[in-house]
């Protein structure tokens, strides 16, 4: 038998996941209805910066609702919701993808180097 921690946010999303589902995917079509389809490929919000979004009692930004309920990930607080576009207003679930820090922090570096590979969208 192994043990296993679930952090705060594993257990809020796994709550979701099991008793809210149809409720988190409305919020979340909602959320995708607001957005702005950019010709890059790129769904982003009407504000300066990341959306934030209170669901169930927790405040998430809103990408990361996005991912975790579109692919039912309970992921904890140490996974980073990485945007492969590089535009962190970017809601499209395509231009999603789970990672660690270290993994976001190379994407950054990749990315000032080399700039955004479209042909990953």
């Amino acid at each position: 038998m192994s043990f296993h921690y679930e952090d705060e946010c594993e257990a809020w999303l796994r709550d979701t996941m099991e008793n809210y589902e149809e409720e988190a995917l409305s919020r979340v079509s909602a959320l995708l209805a607001q957005t702005t389809k950019k010709s890059d490929g790129c769904w982003v919000s009407d504000t300066q910066t990341p959306r934030k979004v209170r669901f169930r009692g927790r405040q998430v930004a809103a990408y990361r609702l996005v991912y975790c309920v579109l692919n039912r990930a309970i992921v904890s607080e140490e996974v980073v919701v990485r945007h492969r576009c590089h535009n962190r207003r970017c809601m499209n679930p395509a231009h999603l993808v789970p990672g660690s820090r270290a993994d976001n922090k190379r994407d950054d570096w990749d990315h000032w180097g080399n700039g955004t590979d479209r042909s990953l969208l």
